[in-house]
């Protein structure tokens, strides 16, 4: 198939410089809100907005599982994708807990689970294969299944745009996922996959040794292009992956502010970015996860998280607790009196 990307707009910065303006005029020192500010601002300029609003939220969790379990490098069994997209639809699951809280909508897909669970209520069944491939035998997908995947991710953000959607957090889930995340790191970025690879779900010393061997030989054998963004989400990246950059491009196209949670999503905000570069500034970073490839991601798309609670869970918890912060940005911005309006004396 051929791969079709929307094209996506610059953010508008005449509209932003009249949030700064605004910013200025409201009663309180100047740029004493610190990223609040910096935050309503970018959410204005990327809205094309002068008064932003946040009512419709959703948290796009892709679900899939990676062939790469075979080499031992989870703690946890693979089966525990699909029963994990079933507690999330229970609304037990900490994605579940927190969409409750900050009233966001929990979009789930099974673009990849290993088992068939057709059978599950509440799942977008748009499922490409049943896992991917083992990444340290060759690649994980071929070039078609990657392209597919996040045409899927794309079509999930559309229709769901359609019904009305004023912010997108992104989630994931998938055992063993870590390990595609911190190969995708590692070609975008340049670093070493020692630097990027961490114990994921909870593995020992010597499992973390196996996963950095098995990440290097997946990468040698492979041999991904890192001038070639699907060269590298096909051979050593993961179906899940792939959905969340088709999720990112086409929220960007629609001028909607894109919550990255934590290591997974931000791979495919690297593969995303390097696909379409312009989408940058419609990133926001929730928080540093505990994972330690996470640091160099943000590093490379030049991204300050918001938070850092030494999180390491996924599933969007962390998009999801930032969700109110960037709500207040928005309100600061829209609701504060001005100087004049109050009656207020200036510095």
């Amino acid at each position: 198939m051929s791969l079709y990307l929307p094209v996506i707009p610059p953010t508008n910065k005449i509209t932003a410089e009249k949030a700064v303006i605004r910013h200025n005029e409201l009663t309180k020192p100047f740029g004493s809100l610190g990223r609040l500010e910096d935050l309503s601002i970018q959410i204005a300029g990327m809205t094309d907005r002068e008064h932003p609003q946040i009512h419709q939220k959703a948290v796009f969790v892709f679900a899939a599982d990676h062939g790469v379990t075979e080499e031992g490098i989870s703690a946890y069994p693979v089966e525990v994708t699909a029963q994990m997209v079933a507690n999330i639809i229970k609304g037990k699951a900490a994605v579940s807990v927190l969409a409750k809280h900050v009233a966001a909508q929990v979009v789930v897909v099974d673009v990849g689970v290993a088992k068939d669970i057709r059978h599950l209520f509440g799942v977008l069944h748009r499922k490409v294969a049943f896992g991917s491939r083992n990444m340290r035998l060759g690649p994980a997908m071929n070039l078609e299944q990657a392209e597919q995947a996040i045409t899927c991710g794309m079509q999930v953000l559309n229709d769901q745009a359609e019904s009305g959607l004023d912010l997108v957090a992104l989630g994931e889930i998938g055992i063993g996922n870590t390990t595609p995340a911190a190969a995708i790191t590692s070609v975008i970025t340049g670093l070493p996959v020692e630097y990027v690879t961490g114990k994921g779900t909870g593995l020992d010393d010597l499992g973390l040794l196996r996963k950095i061997e098995v990440i290097e030989e997946s990468i040698r054998i492979n041999q991904p292009d890192p001038n070639n963004a699907l060269d590298v989400l096909a051979k050593v990246g993961g179906l899940d992956i792939a959905g969340l950059v088709g999720v990112i491009i086409a929220a960007a196209a629609r001028r909607l502010p894109v919550v990255l949670d934590g290591f997974i999503t931000g791979a495919a905000a690297l593969i995303a970015v390097k696909l379409r570069p312009e989408l940058k500034p419609y990133l926001i970073a929730s928080h540093l996860s505990a994972e330690v490839g996470h640091r160099a991601i943000c590093k490379w798309l030049d991204l300050e998280p918001l938070l850092d609670l030494k999180l390491r869970l996924g599933e969007g918890s962390g998009a999801l607790l930032a969700v109110p912060i960037i709500e207040s940005a928005v309100h600061v911005l829209n609701e504060m009196a001005t100087f004049e309006e109050a009656g207020v004396s200036r510095k």
